[in-house]
């Protein structure tokens, strides 16, 4: 048997998926209910196959990432390996700097936030000194 057979013969079960992402079984099933996996079934038996696996798997460094599954969708529906996926990596620079932008901002909103939260520290130990 060569190795491209031997791939697509791979399969996972929700249980596999679940024990491997260290995702409850309910997540995986949520995400097929929003369109993003489509496993085949046998039954009431959902059968994963490695394209479902990898997805699994991006979904997952998106949401760490910071992504919304919408934003996750829109990169998995620009795949196009034919032209490079030059447009959906396009895309997905151009997401990357609108969240480290985000990062940035709320960074600099939690330095200010500190300062604040420091000052009225100070003023009220102040405050407690002065009513001693």
């Amino acid at each position: 048997m060569d190795s491209k057979s031997e791939v697509k013969s791979v399969t996972y079960t929700i249980s596999d998926l679940s024990r491997e992402f260290d995702i409850t079984t309910r997540a995986i099933r949520f995400y097929e209910d929003q369109g993003l996996l489509t496993p085949r079934r046998e039954g009431q038996k959902r059968i994963y196959g490695p394209r479902d696996r990898v997805l699994l798997k991006l979904i997952l460094r998106g949401k760490r990432l910071g992504f919304t599954l919408a934003e996750s969708r829109v990169l998995f529906d620009m795949y196009d390996p034919d032209s490079g996926n030059s447009k959906q990596l396009q895309q997905f620079l151009a997401m990357l700097d609108e969240k480290e932008a985000l990062l940035d901002q709320q960074l600099h909103d939690i330095e200010i936030m500190k300062i604040e939260l420091k000052e009225a520290r100070q003023r009220c130990v102040n405050a407690l000194d002065i009513g001693q």
